[in-house]
Order: structure tokens, then C-alpha cells, then sequence
């Protein structure tokens, strides 16, 4: 006797039992075959094209700068997949092929708007071990929204910042346990001070929290329009000044 494969639904899976005469049947159920009949009429969501990894990357910043976008203009919590996909002019598959999770996502814009503001900052801030007081306020004033571009960048920060108060995924990618800036305005005033630039009883540390913390402050003072560029900028010179000896006493 012929040992035969036991028929089973095209649905679901079940064993139809042994055939009968007629057409073989291909579903357990009215049901299985209702489902299998508007399988049939969704049409297939289609796969991404192929990429090159340019292009892949290209495609990532075109993401990311609509979550930029949106962030600086509404807010993050305005920055759903559909929405951000729809500030893309991409399909919400590509978003979601691109990035997977909403909050792979938020994380990965976050990253490339850092890398681009580093790099935005070593362009604009001349490095000149010469004259430190110069250097410090130059990379201070990278927390000012004095052009659109820094403008732009800090508003995004923002929504971050106040979305991370309630999404501690998030925070914890935000809020780095580590402060570059503070350690790098730190060690620019240990330099001043080994070179006898600066006054003396100075704690280069102390120091660099307050420039940090009261450099961004003043920013966001700026972005709400509470202050002027020429006010942050004086009071930003004013603490300089309590540092720095003057060039001639250098």
C-alpha cells in the first residue's frame, strides 16, 4: 500500500483527513477559505530596492533630517513612523526597513545631528593654543543659537531634552554620563592656568560647569527670545574676563 502525505489546510495548517472524491479540499473551513480568498485580493506590500551602502546612508540622513524637521518645528511628540515617513516622501516601510523601532529611530537621528554639529563646530572654531580666552569663547558660543544653523540644531536638542524627561530609553542614550565639552573647557583652562594666563585660585573644573551650564542657559534664553545676542554674548565675555588675566599681564 502507497503511503500518502496527509492534505492539510493551506491556512491554518490542519489536517483535512483522508480525501474524498472530486477536488481535493484545500481548506478546513469556510473561514480558512475566506481568508485565503482576501489574501488574495491585498496586494503584496513591496520589498525595498536593493541599496548601495551610499545610498542606504543617504537615505538614513533624509529620515533623520524629517525627524529634525518636525522636532524643531512641533515638537517630538509630534513625530510619529507616519508622520515622519510623510515628512521623508518615503513609504513607512522604508522608514521602518531603515531604522526598525520607533525609538532605534529617535536614538539614530539623535546620533547624526551630534556627529553633524561636531563637525559644523570644528569648522567654525579655529584652534589657536595661543590665545585660549579666544578659544573658549569660540566654543561656548557653539551652544548660541547666533545663525539659523545653530538655531535650528538647538531647538532640536530641545525637544529631546524635554522629551527625555519622561522616556528614560531615551535619556539614558541623551543624557551621556559623560561631559566632553565640560572636560575639554576644563582642560583649556588648565593649560591657561599652567601658563600663568589665568588669575590665580581658580578651580579649572568649577569653572568649566558654570561656563557649560550658564552658555546653554543663555542659549535657550535666546531661542525664547528673552535675551539678545548682544547681551548673552557680553555676559558670556563678562565671566572670561574673571578668568583670564589681560594680555598684557599674560
Amino acid at each position: 500500500m502507497r503511503d500518502e502525505k496527509e492534505a492539510r489546510c493551506e491556512v491554518c495548517g490542519t489536517g483535512l483527513g483522508p480525501a474524498g472524491r472530486g477536488r481535493p479540499a484545500r481548506y478546513c473551513s469556510r473561514s480558512c477559505q475566506a481568508r485565503a480568498y482576501r489574501a488574495r485580493k491585498r496586494p503584496p506590500l513591496p520589498e525595498p530596492e536593493p541599496q548601495e551602502p551610499e545610498d542606504r546612508e543617504g537615505r538614513r540622513r533624509e529620515i533623520a533630517g524629517a525627524v529634525w524637521r518636525i522636532a524643531a518645528g512641533r515638537g517630538l511628540h509630534e513625530a510619529s513612523m507616519r508622520e515622519i515617513a510623510a515628512e521623508a516622501g518615503v513609504s513607512l516601510r522604508s522608514v521602518q526597513y531603515h531604522f526598525g523601532s520607533k525609538h532605534q529611530l529617535l536614538v539614530g537621528a539623535l546620533k547624526l545631528l551630534h556627529a553633524d554639529n561636531e563637525r559644523r563646530a570644528r569648522e567654525r572654531v579655529d584652534h589657536d593654543p595661543d590665545d585660549p580666552r579666544a578659544l573658549l569663547n569660540a566654543i561656548l558660543e557653539e551652544c548660541l543659537p547666533l545663525d539659523e544653523e545653530r538655531r535650528f540644531g538647538l531647538r532640536v536638542l530641545s525637544a529631546y531634552y524635554s522629551r527625555s524627561l519622561t522616556d528614560p530609553a531615551l535619556a539614558a542614550v541623551f543624557l551621556s554620563a559623560e561631559h566632553p565639552l565640560e572636560d575639554l573647557v576644563a582642560w583649556i583652562i588648565g593649560q591657561a592656568q599652567e601658563s600663568g594666563a589665568c588669575r590665580p585660585g581658580l578651580d579649572a573644573r568649577h569653572e568649566a560647569d558654570l561656563l557649560v551650564s550658564g552658555a546653554v542657559g543663555l542659549g535657550g534664553d535666546m531661542l525664547h527670545g528673552r535675551r539678545g545676542a548682544v547681551e548673552v554674548t557680553a555676559a558670556l565675555g563678562y565671566h572670561l574676563d574673571r578668568i583670564f588675566k589681560p594680555r598684557a599681564e599674560g
